[in-house]
């Protein structure tokens, strides 16, 4: 009970009439305000500020303390929101949004290149491009390694580099398409497609091609050391072809009679007509002077003891399992104007491992030699420079056809930075390149990847990614994210793989990888689709 102040009459004295005006003028003020909202809120015209911060209700007329609704008016122009929309991202340079400087976000990935994704972490755009980071001063030299699982979109990373490139002006050369993956992307990029198999295209492996045609335009002293770079070339090659065919290596004595064959073809045809391995198998059974004295061997039985092995080696390639391929003139000579060129080795395929390491050698050996002759023509002002960019999928295909091709191999790929080539070699494991026969042949192997200054790592499993970080190294959330994208983490029928289109960029041991999702657009869908044949069946 509470007391009251007593004015002598013996009844409480009447509370002061100021106290009620101000409670009661305050509970009208509320009802007015929650009135001027729920107006507000109908569409109503929203109160207007005036001077010094007050806000007048158009409903009552009166200035008074009157905040907007939390969500804002429900009108146009009002500001009403349930919550935040998802509003569109811009980009731009310091000195276009100054204003905004500095950004708070990561690093900024390279963007120097081909576009090919998002940072998975930052989504900024991601570009990639050996030679432009070559050029920019990001890598050491121009080689890309692409590491991955069947399936996670290593071809498709490649086609989108590939269509980068020759959106640059640099020319593409598909270094023996085995499935085919590239053929039609090369079509539909303007290019020449080269189909080699029985009743199409052939190819002579001895053919300089445009490396044999750049003498004309070459001084007397210029002409006789490509007249030595050629001939070097040839006898590579038919010591890797034979080394395929007898899956051993050829002695030193049929390699000398092999050099001194192919002088002699030379001295016979001229610079301008390439031999065939037809034309050197009938020179070795003829036996002249000259071979007979290379082999030291005079007398005629010796000389058939010398060289009866090799004999049947190359009657193989010409009448074997590899005739109607190699044993005759190119057909479809390289295009040196085209943007990109593809030479498609899928029909060689069906007839066997052995004919299609052949097909990929010789492949090789003439896409490296039309590089040169174009290098050449280029230093003396006959063709305009370009750059390149050599691809050769399937790596393992090759070089576990026979003891000998890395290093033939090895010898293509060294020299590609100052041809102003890149290379972009793709296999799905490094262990394709442990089950080569000699620790020898693995160590020459492994030098393809300590070479390459990018290594592109798509969903590999734990295991192989353990040999990676032997070569390249890897930190522990790196290679718990590569191999979280190894294989799906639900059976459930049409569940995406975790893998497709996202891949990992290391370039360096210090710097960290660079994850990124690949996103396809327009025609890409079908141009980079390799599974359309599982899907038309």
């Amino acid at each position: 009970m509470v007391a009251t102040p007593d004015d002598g009459t013996g009844s409480a004295a009447p509370a002061p009439r100021s106290s009620r005006a101000e409670r009661k003028e305050r509970r009208a003020r509320a009802r007015r305000e929650r009135a001027a909202q729920r107006a507000a809120a109908r569409g109503r015209k929203p109160p207007r500020r005036e001077r010094g911060g007050k806000w007048t209700d158009a409903a009552h007329g009166s200035a008074k303390d009157l905040p907007p609704p939390v969500m804002g008016w429900a009108h146009r122009d009002g500001g009403v929101s349930v919550n935040i929309p998802h509003v569109p991202e811009y980009q731009a340079t310091t000195a276009q949004a100054c204003g905004l400087f500095p950004f708070v976000t990561s690093s900024k990935p390279p963007a120097v290149g081909t576009p090919i994704g998002r940072d998975l972490l930052s989504g900024e755009v991601v570009c990639l491009d050996p030679l432009a980071w070559l050029r920019a001063g990001l890598v050491t030299n121009p080689g890309c390694f692409v590491l991955g699982q069947p399936g996670t979109g290593k071809s498709t990373l490649v086609k989108r580099m590939v269509t980068g490139a020759v959106a640059f002006g640099t020319q593409a050369i598909i270094l023996g398409d085995t499935k085919p993956d590239y053929t039609n992307l090369i079509r539909y990029l303007g290019g020449q497609v080269v189909r080699i198999g029985r009743g199409l295209d052939r190819i002579n492996p001895l053919d300089a091609g445009p490396l044999g045609a750049s003498l004309l335009h070459l001084s007397s002293e210029e002409r006789e050391q490509l007249r030595w770079e050629v001939r070097s070339r040839r006898i590579a090659l038919l010591m890797a072809l034979c080394t395929l065919i007898r899956e051993d290596r050829i002695t030193n004595a049929e390699e000398v009679v092999l050099g001194a064959a192919v002088d002699l073809l030379d001295e016979r045809l001229g610079p301008q007509t390439p031999p065939t391995v037809v034309d050197v198998l009938r020179v070795v059974e003829e036996g002249p002077d000259e071979l007979r004295r290379m082999a030291r061997a005079e007398a005629g039985d010796r000389y058939d003891e010398r060289v009866d092995d090799l004999v049947f080696t190359l009657r193989l390639l010409c009448t074997g399992s590899l005739a109607g391929v190699f044993d005759g003139p190119t057909t479809n000579p390289i295009d040196l104007s085209a943007p990109g060129i593809s030479v498609d080795i899928s029909r060689v395929g069906a007839a066997g491992d052995k004919l299609l390491t052949a097909a990929m050698l010789c492949t090789w050996s003439y896409g490296f030699g039309m590089v040169d002759a174009a290098t050449l023509l280029a230093e003396h002002g006959v063709i305009r420079p370009r750059s390149y960019i050599g691809v050769m999928d399937e790596l393992w295909r090759a070089l576990r056809g026979a003891p000998g091709l890395v290093e033939y191999a090895d010898s293509l790929t060294r020299l590609n930075r100052s041809k102003g080539m890149a290379s972009v070699m793709v296999t799905h494991s490094l262990s394709d390149l442990e089950a080569l026969a000699s620790e020898e042949e693995r160590a020459k192997a492994r030098g393809f990847v300590d070479r390459s200054a990018i290594t592109v790592l798509a969903g590999l499993p734990p295991r192989e990614l353990a040999r990676v970080n032997q070569i390249t190294p890897l930190t522990q959330p790196e290679q718990e994210l590569v191999s979280s994208w190894s294989s799906p983490d639900s059976w459930q029928p049409g569940t995406l793989h975790p893998g497709r289109g996202r891949y990992l960029i290391k370039t360096g041991a210090e710097r960290l990888g660079i994850p990124v999702q690949m996103t396809l657009t327009g025609d890409e869908f079908e141009l980079y689709d390799t599974d359309q044949a599982i899907r038309r069946r």
